[in-house]
């Protein structure tokens, strides 16, 4: 913290055309009450002008270590932070900070730093698949690093593909969880692929209608942000939602039952553990109207046949991809929480079961959450009512324990 109490964020920028999206991050640093000091390289210079970061710092702007030597800022900037982030990070940044070099101001301070450092990689999809990258990805993490996993979509020219820098406002969102656990907290699931499922299945009975829930995804997104701050490689496998992708997570976005348990499969075949945070239709049409169901006058509907869909936690549960994943379901309940929460976990054979109650006023679109996290040895933790990200760390807390259990 600096003398005011505002926690003291580096703000890295590589010389990449993404550059100017560190603007946007740089102001919801600034907004939020955090002092930060930007140490672009010169490459990223010719991008974005040094008036231009100070301005928007309020702090003064240097890339070598030859200015204001008596203040010694090749060390004393990396020592006095309480958070680094290099966003956009390069290929050629990444491979520098992975070797140790410390030819500028930014490498510098990345060897001296004492505190969480993240890097938020931008380039081609080539540079960022190509072995190199791949090694010093790979090194960086091993060290305790958080390098968020780039973003698919439009790259530099007409490119698209894997590479693009995460939205500024999710890559916020990392620095706020990483800080908010602290410099001695570790990066526990750093090494670990974790899948988590979101939002609500939708089961269409006609072109224009279907069977849905309310569930937003809030609580499944925030599970995401939260293991990426925790260091792992997250699948969010979504289910309807309207909600921006969590930097780092790769997004898979499914729209039914059946759609998302294919995901969901798919992506847990090398994962440690998985999380179904979303809510998956027990039912759907047993038959899709081709055309509109129109309303015909002085006649009741025809009733709606239903027949049940593949119960993917339970699937999950009893077939395990690999030895020792864990396996977390969710239970929404209206009455008898926890009664009917213990009947679920013995009837879904999961390891942890995430009970909460619900309504139309309750949990679903909110940014709270309050929950009984059941475990299968009969554990019962409480998470009281507060933001959803609390629940998020709970649940990970859990599963961390059981992985280190069962190495």
């Amino acid at each position: 913290m600096d003398n005011t109490g505002k926690p003291r964020v580096v703000l890295g920028v590589s010389g990449g055309i993404a550059a100017y999206k560190a603007c946007e991050l740089l102001r919801r640093l600034t907004e939020s009450g955090h002092d930060v000091r930007v140490v672009p390289t010169e490459s990223a210079l010719n991008f974005v002008g040094e008036a231009t970061w100070s301005a928007l710092s309020g702090n003064p702007v240097a890339t070598g270590v030859w200015e204001s030597v008596h203040e010694v800022p090749h060390v004393r900037i990396g020592q006095e932070a309480d958070l680094v982030v290099v966003a956009p990070a390069t290929a050629d940044t990444l491979a520098r900070a992975a070797h140790g070099l410390a030819d500028d101001l930014l490498t510098n301070t990345l060897l001296t730093a004492r505190c969480p450092v993240i890097f938020a990689p931008a380039m081609h999809t080539e540079m960022w698949e190509h072995p190199a990258t791949a090694e010093n990805v790979a090194t960086l993490r091993r060290r305790g690093a958080v390098v968020i996993e780039p973003a698919v979509g439009r790259l530099t020219g007409k490119d698209t593909g894997k590479g693009r820098l995460p939205d500024p406002g999710e890559i916020f969102e990392v620095c706020r969880r990483v800080l908010a656990r602290g410099a001695g907290q570790e990066r526990d699931l750093a090494g670990h692929h974790v899948v988590v499922s979101a939002g609500g299945t939708r089961e269409p009975l006609d072109p224009v209608r279907f069977l849905g829930n309310r569930s937003s995804g809030l609580q499944g997104y925030a599970l995401a942000r939260t293991a990426v701050a925790r260091g792992a490689r997250v699948t969010l496998v979504a289910a309807n939602t309207a909600l921006p992708d969590p930097a780092g997570a790769d997004v898979v976005r499914v729209g039914t039952a059946r759609h998302l348990r294919e995901a969901v499969l798919e992506a847990a075949a090398d994962a440690d553990a998985v999380v179904m945070a979303a809510a998956v239709a027990d039912f759907r049409p047993a038959h899709y109207a081709q055309g509109k169901i129109k309303k015909q006058d002085g006649r009741e509907p025809e009733p709606i046949a239903l027949v049940r869909n593949p119960d993917v936690l339970a699937e999950l549960s009893s077939t395990r991809a690999r030895p020792g994943q864990v396996v977390v379901g969710f239970a929404a309940e209206t009455d008898d929480v926890l009664a009917n929460g213990r009947a679920k976990l013995a009837r879904k054979g999961c390891d942890l079961l995430v009970v909460n109650e619900v309504g139309e006023d309750r949990t679903f679109g909110s940014q709270e959450n309050e929950a009984v996290v059941l475990g299968a040895d009969g554990s019962e933790t409480p998470v009281p009512h507060g933001p959803k990200e609390a629940l998020a760390d709970t649940v990970w807390d859990r599963v961390v324990h059981l992985l280190r259990n069962r190495d």
